[in-house]
């Protein structure tokens, strides 16, 4: 089973899986860069997952369902191309051809009814597509949810096993750990991280997947219950609860809406 990222738009991830004969896309964004992948590589597309409405994420949906005939799951409480099976927390997608299933997650916060999808078992390691909730060294803006939304997004998500391979939707790495490293600046592993990240972008590769136990290492945004990132948060705004995480995810997110 091949697992790789399509780069779209300046920094688009849209994510397939294929078995060299069957496949499936997650975000689709952009029709063509789908339809010249298909194409190349004589794959048949059987379904199309989508995390939220964001029009970098689902504005290829209906030309390539069009096209193809592939069936759609996407958000339940979200304005979305149709025709699309809606899904929701506790619901399993079951895809034809690739004999995958996907747990659907609700993770409402970058926007009010957005859903992860999460497969335990792809050649034997999990795999997670989490859209614009989490990033590797970062998580989505708060366009449509509450901070104690976001952060128990970020909790559910990181309950899943440390070995999740974590397919983000964009290729935000290095920008989010330069952030990191301003709330960070002891973290060993991030330093290493930021440091291999660098090395893959030097080499025109993708940053992603990032792994879970990666990301509980480094990123801020699930390492909120930590002190020294608390702390970090309270010297931005003096009016952080520390042992609030909520309080100390709407600190951070505000702190990096503005950093440069």
């Amino acid at each position: 089973m091949n697992l790789l990222p399509l780069p779209a738009f300046s920094d688009n991830y849209i994510w397939v899986i294929h078995d060299a004969k069957n496949a499936i896309v997650v975000d689709p964004g952009d029709a063509d860069t789908v339809f010249d992948f298909l194409r190349r590589e004589e794959l048949s597309l059987g379904a199309i997952l989508v995390t939220h409405h964001h029009g970098d994420h689902v504005g290829g949906v209906a030309d390539l369902q069009a096209g193809t005939g592939a069936r759609v799951y996407g958000p339940a409480h979200e304005v979305m191309p149709e025709p699309i099976t809606r899904v929701s927390q506790g619901d399993t997608v079951h895809v034809p051809g690739l004999g995958l299933a996907f747990q659907v997650i609700d993770v409402p916060g970058h926007t009010a009814g957005h859903i992860a999808f999460f497969c335990p078992h792809l050649d034997g390691r999990p795999v997670l597509f989490c859209g614009d909730t989490l990033f590797s060294g970062g998580c989505g803006r708060l366009f449509e949810g509450t901070p104690a939304q976001l952060q128990a997004s970020l909790d559910a998500l990181a309950a899943l096993p440390g070995d999740t391979r974590v397919c983000c939707a964009h290729e935000y790495t290095l920008s989010n750990l330069k952030f990191a490293r301003a709330v960070e600046p002891s973290n060993t592993a991030l330093l290493q991280y930021q440091k291999d990240c660098i090395a893959l972008r030097d080499a025109d590769q993708p940053t992603l997947p990032s792994t879970l136990r990666q990301e509980l290492a480094i990123n801020p945004f699930l390492r909120t219950r930590e002190p020294v990132v608390a702390d970090a948060a309270k010297g931005f705004d003096a009016r952080v609860n520390p042992g609030d995480a909520v309080s100390v995810l709407a600190a951070l997110r505000e702190w990096k809406n503005n950093f440069r």
